[in-house]
Formats: C-alpha cells, sequence, structure tokens
C-alpha cells in the first residue's frame, strides 16, 4: 500500500481498511503525544528538586541557572542536523533513538559526582529531547499538511499535560522515595519503555509522509516560496522564537527558586505554581486550532504582550500564592501555548514542503540556543539588579523585541492554509 503524501487520510481506500488504517493513526498520534508529554515531565521535574540539589552540591546560582536551562543547548544543536536528517532517514526511527537517548541521560543524573557530570547528562537529556521534538513536528507538519497547527496544538497540550504533572509527581516521588534521586530514575525506566511503544505502534504511513505533494488532495504549487529554507520569513520568525525562549526558560528555570527564596514559599507551593505553568501550556490546543483560521502574527503578537504582562505582575506586583498561581497559569498560556505553538508552525509554513525538517530544525536551533542561556543571563540579571530588575529586563522588556520582529514577515510567501484563503 503506498504511503500517504501530506493529507489526513490514512489510505484511499474504503470500508473496514479505511476504518482499521484511521485507527493505527490513532493510536500512532497518541503514542507521539504521550512520548512527549513524557519529554516534558522528564525536563520539567528538575526545576522544583533544584534547591534540594543545589544544597547537596552547594552550587552557586549560576550554577543552578546554568544547570536548570542549560540542557537546551543539546536540544538547539541537534536542530538543524536533525531537520537534514529528518528529511532523508525514518522519522520513526529518529524519534525511538532520541527518546532512548534522553531516557539514559535523565537516569544516569542521580549518579553525577558534581557540576562538571551532571552538565554533561544534563546535555545529553537535552540532545535526545530536542531530537525528538523536532522529528515529531516534522512529522505533523508533512502528515497533517493544511492542518498542522491544529495538530501541534495537540502536542502543545501533551507537553503542557507534561509540565504540569512533572513537577507534582516528581515532587511526590523524592518525598516518597527519601530524596530527589528517584524520580530521575522512574522518569527515565518509563521512557525507555515508551521507545518500545512507539516502535509497535507509529505506522510508516503517517511518520514517512512527504508534505504537500499528496496529487489526490493537494495540487497547489509553492513557487511563490523562496527556493531557500533561510529566507527572510524563516529568519524573521526564527528571531521571534529566539525571544521566546528566552523569555519562556528564563522564567521557568528559576522561577520555583525565586518563590522559595525571594517570596518565602514552601516546596510543595512552588512545585504547583510551576505545575500550573504546563496547565496554561495546554491552551495550545484552542491556540492551535485557531492558528489555522488567522493570521499568525496576531497570535504571535498576543503572545509577546501577554507574556510580558504577565512577567511584570509576577515579579513587580504580586506576593501572595493565589496570584502567583494565576500569573503561573498565565506565563504558560502566553509563552508555551501561543508562542511555541505559533513559532514553530509559522516557521514550517515559512519553507517549501520539502524543507519541513530543515523549518523545524531551523526553529530548534533559534529557540533552544537562546532557552541554553537563559538560565545563566537570568541569574547574572539577578546578582546585579535583584528578583525584580532581573524580572524587568529578560521578562517583561526583552517580548517587545520579538515584536519587532514579526514587522519582517511577509505573510504573502507563505503557506497559508485554505482556511485562511477563503476567509
Amino acid at each position: 500500500m503506498a504511503r500517504p503524501t501530506g493529507g489526513v487520510d490514512a489510505t484511499s481506500t474504503s470500508g473496514p481498511s479505511r476504518r482499521t488504517s484511521a485507527a493505527a493513526i490513532a493510536v500512532g498520534f497518541t503514542a507521539l503525544c504521550l512520548s512527549y508529554m513524557l519529554n516534558a515531565m522528564d525536563r520539567q521535574v528538575f526545576y522544583p528538586l533544584l534547591p534540594e540539589i543545589r544544597e547537596e552540591f552547594a552550587f552557586s546560582l549560576d550554577q543552578a541557572g546554568l544547570l536548570a536551562t542549560g540542557f537546551t543547548l543539546g536540544l538547539a544543536l541537534t536542530g538543524l542536523p536533525a531537520g537534514y536528517l529528518l528529511d532523508r532517514l525514518s522519522r520513526r526511527m529518529i524519534v525511538v533513538i532520541s527518546v532512548v537517548v534522553y531516557s539514559l541521560g535523565t537516569i544516569a543524573i542521580p549518579f553525577a559526582a558534581g557540576f562538571a557530570d551532571m552538565a554533561v547528562y544534563r546535555l545529553l537529556s537535552g540532545v535526545g529531547e530536542g531530537v525528538q521534538a523536532t522529528a515529531i513536528y516534522a512529522i505533523i507538519g508533512a502528515y497533517f499538511f493544511h492542518r498542522r497547527a491544529f495538530a501541534a496544538g495537540f502536542i502543545g497540550l501533551a507537553f503542557g499535560l507534561g509540565v504540569f504533572l512533572g513537577p507534582l509527581i516528581g515532587q511526590s516521588l523524592a518525598v516518597a522515595g527519601g530524596g530527589w534521586r528517584s524520580p530521575f530514575l522512574i522518569f527515565g525506566a518509563v521512557g525507555l519503555a515508551m521507545a518500545v511503544v512507539l516502535i509497535v505502534t507509529v505506522p510508516r504511513s503517517m511518520s514517512e509522509a512527504v508534505a504537500g505533494r499528496d496529487n489526490t488532495t493537494d495540487t497547489a504549487t509553492y513557487d511563490h516560496i523562496p527556493a531557500s529554507p533561510y529566507n527572510r520569513n524563516a529568519l524573521a520568525l526564527a528571531a521571534a522564537s529566539a525571544v521566546s525562549g528566552l523569555v519562556f526558560y528564563g522564567f521557568l528555570g528559576l522561577y520555583p527558586t525565586f518563590l522559595r527564596e525571594e517570596l518565602e514559599f514552601g516546596a510543595g507551593q512552588a512545585a504547583l505554581a510551576s505545575a500550573l505553568v504546563g496547565f496554561g501550556a495546554m491552551m495550545a490546543l484552542p491556540v492551535g486550532w485557531l492558528a489555522d483560521r488567522v493570521d499568525q502574527r496576531l497570535l504571535l503578537a498576543v503572545g509577546f504582550v501577554g507574556s510580558s504582562l504577565t512577567a511584570l505582575a509576577a515579579y513587580q506586583l504580586a506576593e501572595g500564592a493565589a496570584a502567583q498561581y494565576v500569573l503561573a497559569f498565565l506565563m504558560g498560556t502566553f509563552a508555551s501555548g501561543v508562542l511555541f505553538t505559533n513559532c514553530t508552525t509559522a516557521l514550517q509554513r515559512a519553507v517549501r514542503p520539502e524543507h519541513v525538517g530543515r523549518g523545524a530544525g531551523l526553529f530548534m536551533l533559534a529557540y533552544y540556543v537562546a532557552a541554553a542561556v537563559s538560565g545563566l543571563i537570568f541569574a547574572r540579571l539577578v546578582a546585579g539588579m535583584g528578583w525584580q530588575g532581573a524580572g524587568l529586563v529578560q521578562l517583561t522588556l526583552l517580548p517587545l523585541v520579538g515584536l519587532a520582529a514579526l514587522v519582517l514577515v511577509d505573510t504573502r510567501r507563505m503557506i497559508v492554509p485554505p482556511r485562511q484563503q477563503t476567509g
């Protein structure tokens, strides 16, 4: 049976085989979502446990900030090479291998002797998580070609659920296991099991689809898209993605430390606030639905302004737990649900269909290089300006730079979904 090449239908046959194929696609897509949820839980569990890790190893705030977000350098470094490979090799096998890699990195963290090797293990986790994320977004960008933003919304929903559950489950496992090490061992073992699930459940007809080239469902030409995947639109959206990474991970990495050291929250309160960021990130699903229907530049502008105002309130005004819980939810909504979802899908729409892997890779590079240094930058700003000053500079004023990058985006030279074409 010929594999699909960009439509959302798994096959052109009818009757039971169509239903079976649709079920297989649903199961495979669910497995991909669950694996990405585990990815988010895996990375998020580190933040609320960082104060205990920092105390045991006597890490400085700079070291803690670098460990909190430096792992994303692994995500960034793999972006472009992973995107190149994804346009040539089996995406399903790349996803499976990446899950194994980040799970082994997670399992190694409890055995770290100090800052240097823990940083290496975090980087290894980031490499696996980066390749997996690039591969998953390339798969949905190709298979759900004209509904990629809505499909990405489900991935964002899974990510948000992982961010929500990770701190809560991690904190509970740490209490039950008598220390911070047990959550990493358990999450790593679950990841290895997930790799097996992906091999069994993800059909090649979905993972290896060729974006936009199904002659029965898509006869459009893409000559209006620049031939180079690194065109003006792509680079402008990459700049917006970099700002998004600096803002979201600058907030995410040291936010629990800010709550505990500056506002004197308890460990459980800080974990709940971190979890609520993930609850907000689940708004990626309705945002993704909107992104297939309205100009994504508008949604990105809303994301940048919303992130800026939320950070202003969180670091300058709010002190009570209830207010911080609401603001954590809003930051997840704007910085992840809106910005992440639209940056990654808009960048894919800025390149030709055969370059969807490189579009996904460019996003990973821009977003996660910025994210990798965001924690260190924020820690340095805290040292020089205090928590309030750091929040003002990196989280409140920086999003305005993202707004400026959107001015350079020309939607006439992008792939516009049919729903936008018809109004």
